[in-house]
């Protein structure tokens, strides 16, 4: 195996009951490289991590930590590791340095060591003038900041971080991202996952999982240059309307998706264009074309599997 993939997934496959959780998953992550598993909740994201650390046996496929079979050898590949699941177990009634020196305890950190290691991390993650307040008062950004410190007190190798910015605001997911990208250039191998497409731009690669199978996968740009449709942007939030009047013209390829106040309207022809300016005219509505973001691209691919499913 090339000791330069500090991470490897073969062919991961889990079921529960008659559910596929897992078909057929496989990626790799280098040093300094951010691999992101996108894909909305009950995607497989969660399971994946779960067998990547040993925490499930999965029904086929493999992985391996700096070289280590994780099922073979779970102790020695917890060593390289630092997980952190969804509900992350900080300890409320202990301070932001009584959780760090917690978890110091766990990995068994040299005790000569861990003053500096703490100092550290309360810089890296901002949370010094916070050092004596309970878990338990922090904000959702500042408790992630601490899960993420109390992961990273043993200098793992890898990083393994599910769903980390779920539910937390808007400026506390760019600071966190700030400190995974400082990690990245660190050297440490990170596998996200998230719900969010807009943080699929931030990773070196993407796969975006549906059921528990890989639907599309590469470097964002990649991702993205594979859609081969077109794109307009109307402000409103009347799809119905634009349905309605679409459906009049006997364009069924056609699709109206509504994204916060617009809608987003995919097409493939000049006909259609004009058919579609046309419509819109009457409703008093200016399309803009524009280029598709990620959620588009899993939109269309997810519309193109039930399709064939069908």
């Amino acid at each position: 195996m090339n000791t330069e993939i500090l991470l490897k997934i073969e062919n991961l496959a889990k079921k529960f009951g008659e559910t596929s959780a897992l078909k057929d998953l496989s990626l790799e992550v280098s040093p300094g490289k951010i691999v992101g598993l996108i894909g909305p909740d009950g995607a497989g994201k969660t399971t994946a991590m779960r067998i990547a650390c040993g925490l499930m046996l999965p029904d086929a496929g493999k992985v391996f930590l700096s070289g280590v079979d994780v099922q073979a050898q779970p102790r020695k590949a917890k060593n390289h590791l630092g997980y952190m699941p969804q509900r992350f177990s900080l300890y409320q009634d202990l301070t932001v340095s009584e959780n760090i020196r917690f978890f110091a305890d766990l990995y068994h950190v040299p005790k000569k060591e861990r003053l500096e290691r703490e100092e550290r991390l309360m810089k890296f993650s901002r949370l010094s003038p916070f050092r004596k307040r309970r878990a338990g008062d922090l904000s959702g950004g500042m408790k992630q900041k601490l899960a993420l410190s109390c992961t990273l007190i043993h200098t793992p190798e890898v990083l393994i971080l599910d769903e980390p910015t779920t539910g937390v605001d808007p400026v506390s997911r760019q600071e966190f991202w700030a400190i995974l990208k400082t990690l990245q250039s660190e050297g440490i191998a990170q596998l996200i996952s998230t719900p969010y497409m807009d943080e699929a731009l931030l990773c070196d690669r993407i796969l975006l999982v549906h059921h528990g199978k890989v639907i599309s996968q590469g470097t964002p740009d990649e991702v993205l240059k594979n859609y081969n449709r077109r794109l307009l942007n109307v402000l409103s939030t009347d799809a119905a309307s634009v349905r309605n009047a679409l459906s009049k013209k006997n364009f069924d390829e056609i699709s109206v998706l509504r994204y916060g106040d617009s809608l987003h309207i995919v097409y493939d022809t000049d006909e259609q264009l004009q058919v579609i300016k046309s419509v819109l005219s009457k409703l008093n509505m200016e399309p803009t074309e524009i280029q598709p973001s990620i959620e588009d691209v899993f939109v269309e691919l997810l519309s193109s599997t039930e399709s064939r499913a069908a």
